[in-house]
Parts: C-alpha cells; sequence; structure tokens
C-alpha cells in the first residue's frame, strides 16, 4: 500500500486532526464529504457555510447538489461531468482537486447576511407536556423556562434527520435537558422540542426522543411551498411565547 501523502486531502485515509485541515472521504462513487471540523461550533458552522457560499458563487463543473451538516458539507456529482485535472487519476480525485480550488476561494464575508425566523409557540400543557420536567431538570419554574428559551440566540446549523428539520444551537444551558430515555413513537407535526443543548421543531408526525415543550402553527415542512423547507442552514431564529388560542390566528407559513 503506498504511504499517506500528508499534503493530498483527497487521500480517504488522510489523518482527522484538525478543524483547519479538511478531511475528504468518498461517500461512493458519486458523493465526496468535506469535513471541516471536529465540534459544534460557531467558527466551524461560518467555515462550512462559506464553502457553500463558494459553491453558490462558482459551482464546480460535475456538482449535482450539497448537503450542509454541523461540521461538513457532502458533495454529490456525476463522474461523466467531472473534467479531468493535473494528477487527477479517477473523477473522485479530480473532483476533490476542484474542491480545493473552491476551499481556497472561501472567504468569511462571502456568507450570505442570514434571514431571521420568528416561530410564535404555545408553550406548555396538552402543546408541551415536558415543559415540567425541563423546568425540574433545570431547578427552575416553567415560566422561566419560557422566558430562557424565548431569549435564546439560535441559528441553525443544519437540516436533517427529516425533510425541515433545522438543528438550532445557541439554547441557554441552563434549560439544557437530556433526551428522553424512552422515545415517542409519535410526536406530532410543529412541536418544539429540546434535546441535548440544542432545540428544533418536528416537521412532520413522527418518532422522537426530544422533551416537547409547545407547539407552532407554522409548517416547517410543506411540499407543495417553493422552497418546501421554513428553515435553511445559517438562518436565525426568534421563538415568541403566544397563548393557546393565538395559535389560530396565526397564518401557516
Amino acid at each position: 500500500m503506498p504511504l499517506l501523502n500528508p499534503s493530498d486531502p483527497c487521500d480517504p485515509r488522510y489523518p482527522y486532526e484538525t478543524a483547519h485541515k479538511p478531511v475528504f472521504t468518498a461517500l461512493g462513487d458519486r458523493a465526496v464529504t468535506i469535513t471541516l471540523g471536529t465540534s459544534i461550533d460557531e467558527v466551524t458552522r461560518r467555515r462550512v457555510q462559506s464553502l457553500c457560499a463558494a459553491l453558490d458563487a462558482k459551482p464546480v463543473p460535475g456538482i449535482i447538489e450539497y448537503v450542509p451538516a454541523f461540521a461538513s458539507l457532502t458533495v454529490h456529482y456525476d463522474p461523466v461531468r467531472v473534467p479531468p485535472t493535473s494528477g487527477g487519476t479517477s473523477p473522485y480525485e479530480s473532483f476533490c482537486a476542484l474542491l480545493t480550488d473552491a476551499l481556497q476561494r472561501t472567504r468569511p464575508a462571502s456568507i450570505p447576511t442570514p434571514r431571521t425566523v420568528t416561530i410564535p409557540v404555545a408553550y406548555g400543557g396538552e402543546f408541551g407536556p415536558d415543559l415540567e420536567d425541563v423546568a425540574r431538570h433545570a431547578g427552575i419554574s416553567a415560566d422561566e423556562v419560557i422566558a430562557l428559551h424565548t431569549s435564546g440566540d439560535y441559528v441553525v446549523h443544519m437540516v436533517g434527520f427529516i425533510a425541515g428539520f433545522g438543528y438550532l444551537g445557541g439554547l441557554p444551558p441552563k434549560i439544557a435537558t437530556p433526551r428522553r430515555a424512552t422515545p415517542r413513537t409519535r410526536v406530532p407535526a410543529s412541536t418544539v422540542g429540546i434535546g441535548g443543548s440544542q432545540t428544533g421543531v418536528y416537521p412532520i408526525d413522527s418518532p422522537g426522543g426530544w422533551n416537547l415543550i409547545g407547539r407552532t402553527p407554522l409548517r416547517m415542512f410543506d411540499p407543495q411551498r417553493d422552497p418546501p423547507t421554513l428553515l435553511h442552514a445559517g438562518d436565525r431564529v426568534r421563538f415568541v411565547a403566544v397563548a393557546p388560542e393565538e395559535l389560530q390566528a396565526v397564518q401557516p407559513a
């Protein structure tokens, strides 16, 4: 087996060492995952968003789509459409070389100004059956949980798990709560939950193990809408408490 070339990030055996050194990994023969960090943090998120912006500004030949995650970006491509590059002995290696060029074009200033999405929430009661559990875990009242949850400065790190589910960072540490020991087999769509140090909104009826604290009238996912997902990676989110009777007055997004 040839020795690893530490200057070649296209080598799938490239060591997972540091957030500053991108790691390229083949995902089958039509996708490559670029790992840009080792933790969920704002610096890594901005690296991912900067690369997304670079690919939007100048798409790499052969690219089909990309999928951002917490600390990585998976890029799907058509091997037939990838032009050969110097030193590239396969479509994968040539595509990695093109992506490396894109990485060199990334600049934090290129990240688009984020949208701010306001999400009204009716907390507790039938809409948030775990609100009291979160309060007990934090050693505070349910009203204080609501006050902290609506004070958070949230950012969408990624959309995944199911279509439209945005993983939001920025939850006040005081109300971070471990996932439930036994997940529910059905969580109603538009239910707001807390799982560990993150919060999010279930877009459709689905199983789930997060602590349910409220519900919103907004639809996180609507296949008839363009785009179908309400939240996108990089968006900012604000939660606003409303009375349960106000939910009917809010027009679904």
